[in-house]
């Protein structure tokens, strides 16, 4: 296999970490970057597995859900729990990354009677029902974005990578965040970031942005933009945690995802069998506010019979490891035995 030529003794950008992105022909050096607490270039570690395991107590037979499948580590690991006679539905809307996660678990074995695929956004899942008996026993979001879209420069996800400004789960669909930009006024901006980030500076960020001599088009630039904003304030300090809000702001708006996630919640208990078992896990406050919320309204309504009290969080030992994993937060909730139908 030919490498791509690099600067220096180690690869630094995305697409020169060759051995990573074949982790199957490198699985030696692909253990030592996760040794080092780091997510191998391409792939993605899930978080908080064995939580998820307890809460869902997926057992053999049952008919589960995956709503987020991303990288298929949570599949996986659901899947051995539902062997014999249990079947799998995975679904997710990033169709580049579904078709490789798809490849890749089809080549372990899984064939389609025990893992249906599909590209599908959550908000969705009533469709699945009839496939799915009419109900699910278990059912998993695992809510944000993954690590490949994070790390690959190609999707505009992070400030880190220099790459187009696009945030788009499905690229096939809606306008890029940088389209938003020029569309948006600064009045617009600041609310944007205040209420899907709750950004401190909304106010001064929307200000720059705006003010911008050249339409911004990269992630670089708008960086940049937001960088030298906040170094006119020594007072500001936290310089990274501005930019990572600012970007999961615009992710938010361009995907539509408070949106999005507003309705797969209210359709979850309808979509589960009595005595089902769901689990959450969510990255930010926007996410946890709403899941918590609609648990609780479920609860009042009698569609829930029992919700977590508090949010799970991953074990100490994962958060050492799995950086990623830190502002992860898991709650559960479980169906009541009445029955119902999807609406």
């Amino acid at each position: 296999m030919r490498r791509k030529r690099y600067r220096g003794t180690h690869p630094r950008t995305f697409g020169e970490k060759y051995k990573e992105l074949a982790a199957q022909h490198y699985a030696s050096e692909v253990e030592k970057v996760i040794a080092r607490g780091q997510t191998p270039a391409g792939s993605h570690r899930s978080i908080c597995v064995n939580e998820i395991l307890g809460v869902l107590n997926p057992a053999p037979g049952e008919t589960a859900l995956d709503a987020t499948l991303g990288f298929g580590g949570h599949t996986q690991a659901l899947l051995q729990r539902l062997r014999p006679g249990g079947r799998l539905f995975a679904i997710d809307i990033d169709a580049t990354e579904l078709a490789r996660t798809e490849a890749r678990l089809r080549g372990q074995g899984f064939a389609e009677d025990v893992l249906v695929i599909r590209n599908l956004n959550f908000a969705g899942i009533a469709q699945l029902l009839p496939e799915a008996g009419g109900g699910f026993d278990c059912v998993l979001a695992d809510l944000g974005v993954s690590s490949m879209q994070l790390d690959n420069p190609t999707r505009g996800f992070s400030y880190k990578n220099d790459g187009p400004l696009d945030l788009r789960l499905n690229q096939a669909r809606g306008a890029p965040a940088c389209a938003l930009l020029q569309a948006i006024t600064e009045v617009e901006l600041a609310k944007l970031l205040t209420v899907n980030a709750d950004e401190p500076h909304a106010a001064l960020i929307a200000q720059q942005i705006k003010q911008a001599v050249a339409p911004i088009t990269t992630t670089r630039q708008l960086a940049n933009v937001v960088s030298a904003a906040l170094k006119r304030f020594p007072e500001i300090t936290e310089h990274k945690k501005t930019l990572a809000r600012t970007f999961q702001a615009l992710r938010i708006a361009v995907n539509d995802e408070f949106a999005v996630l507003d309705r797969f919640l209210d359709l979850l208990p309808w979509c589960m069998k009595p005595g089902a078992r769901a689990a959450i896990l969510t990255f930010h406050s926007g996410e946890e506010r709403r899941v918590e919320a609609a648990f609780q309204r479920s609860l009042a309504s009698g569609m829930y019979a029992s919700i977590a009290d508090d949010a799970l969080r991953p074990s100490p030992e994962e958060q050492r490891s799995n950086p990623r994993s830190t502002s992860a937060r898991l709650r559960w909730a479980i169906r009541s035995t009445r029955p119902g139908t999807a609406g």
